[in-house]
Formats: structure tokens, sequence, C-alpha cells
């Protein structure tokens, strides 16, 4: 039970670190970046290549991949995204799905559909706690995200940026009135998201070390449930949202069947955004008329 119950809040710390990236961008763009699932899986082969191939340490790999991924972020927004901030949601929404197909095409030709063994680089080893065994990359994975949540939070109230970033959520034109450069807090908002991307892709694959190209499609889906379940546009409603998908899956595979486990946190998802569909830390948005 408690063993289950660890391997819930592990599993769920990386859904929520994934579902922040979603969280900001909708919060402040008011887009959802479906290739926010494949940045993932690019800082993935980025922190293996340079750990497996060039023998790099594990910190500078990661180090690395959070580099990558950040400039990747900004790049497609730059280009694939910035065009669009007027268009329709429609528009936008294919032109997410487009870049996502593009980054696991380009995954594909340069690294092929082969798997690849992920190296363990956030530590090996496990110790007990009563009858449970807690392994060494559960606990770090936590505790990354309970830092990243804190850091994130304390960037959003205290500093001049994150002030902008939430000025630039409520309203844009008024943002803007008050001398907001709102293109280049966009651009940090999604700089920021791939970066965190990249970091829950070296911990998604450090416990599930198998890598290929579609690695972070699914994983990308349930962060974005996650970051809905929570309350999307919320910060503490994206790790409350992503911890209890974990929590919900691991209890699903362990008590009830592994092959519906899926479906059981989808139908989760469901029940309480009939009970309340802005999410459970969701705000309700007033329209002006």
């Amino acid at each position: 039970m408690l063993s289950n119950l660890i391997n819930g809040i592990s599993l769920g710390s990386v859904y929520a670190i994934i579902a922040l990236g979603y969280t900001m961008v909708y919060g402040i763009a008011k887009m959802l970046n479906f290739a926010h699932g494949d940045v993932i899986m690019i800082g993935g082969y980025v922190a293996f290549c340079t750990n497996y191939y060039l023998h790099w340490p594990a910190l500078p790999s990661i180090l690395l991949a959070v580099v990558v991924c950040t400039l990747l972020g900004i790049i497609i927004e730059r280009l694939a995204y910035k065009p669009l901030r007027n268009a329709g949601s429609l528009a936008v929404l294919i032109t997410a799905i487009g870049v996502s197909y593009f980054l696991q095409n380009a995954a594909l030709l340069i690294w092929s559909s082969n798997p690849k063994s992920f190296p363990n680089m956030i530590g090996t080893g496990s110790f007990s706690i009563g009858k449970a065994q807690v392994t060494l990359p559960s606990l770090i994975t936590i505790a990354a995200c309970i830092i990243i949540m804190i850091a994130l939070t304390l960037f959003t109230s205290k500093t001049k940026m994150g002030k902008a970033m939430r000025a630039v959520s409520e309203d844009k034109g008024a943002a803007q009135l008050m001398g907001i450069n709102v293109n280049a807090t966009i651009s940090l908002t999604f700089a920021i998201g791939s970066g965190l991307a990249a970091i829950a892709g070296v911990l998604l694959c450090t416990s599930y070390p198998q890598l290929m190209p579609t690695t972070g499609s699914m994983p990308g889906i349930k962060a974005f449930t996650a970051a809905v379940f929570g309350g999307i546009g919320s910060i503490p409603g994206a790790m409350l949202g992503g911890i209890l998908l974990g929590l919900i899956e691991i209890f699903a595979k362990a008590y009830i069947s592994t092959e519906l486990s899926d479906a059981i946190v989808f139908a989760v998802l469901i029940i309480v955004l009939l009970v309340k569909p802005t999410g459970l830390l969701g705000k309700k948005i007033r329209e002006k008329v």
C-alpha cells in the first residue's frame, strides 16, 4: 500500500511538471500547445546522447537537455504560434498537432524507431519504510516537483517578469498599455515550460527506461488531462491534478486492472468535470458582453 502510494506520487510528480508547461502556456497565451509532449521526448534524446555517446556526467547532460528544449520552445513559439496570435483556436490547434508530428518524424529520421535503453541519471538504490521498498529515483522525482512548484510560485509572485506574466494572463491589451512586452512574456512562458519538459523527460525515462520518438505522446496527453483535472491555468492546480492522476493510475493498475488503468484515469476526469467543469482549483471566467 505504502509502496504504491509513493510510486503514485512519483509518477504524478512527473505529470505535474509536464502539466505546468500546459497550464502556464494556456493561462498566459490562451492556447493549448499539444507539441509539449514531444518536447519531453527531445529532452530525453538530448540527455541520452550526451550521456551514452559522449560520456558526459548526468548533471551536464540534463542541463544541456534543458537548454536545448528551452531554445526549442522559443523557436516553436516564434515560428509556429506567434503568427497565429490573433487567429482562431482551431488554427492554433491544427498547428500544434502539425508541430507535434514534425518533431516526432524529425526524431524518427535522426534516431530511428528502435527503442533506446535510457541510463539512470538520477541515482540508484532503495531503502525500506516499514515493509515498503522506496527507490531513490522516486524520492528525487517527488523532491524535484516540490522544488519546481515552490520556485515557480515565487517567480510568478515576486519577480518583475513573473508579475508581467500574471498581468498578460489577465488582460493582454491592458498589459501592453502598461508597457509590458507581451510577445517577450509569451516567449518566456514557452521557454520555461519547455525547460521543465526536459527535466520531466529525464525523470520519466529514468522510471520507464525506454526512449523512442513516441515516448512523449501518452505522458503529454495524461499531463494535459492532469492540467484540466486540477484547473488549467492554475499552477497549484497542475500539481494537484498531476499527483492525483498518478495515484489513480498506480492504484488502478495495482488493484483493478493494468489494461483498464488508462480508461479509469480518463473516466475519473470526466466525472470530475461533470461535477466541477473548471477543474478542482479552476476559477470561472466571466466574459464581458
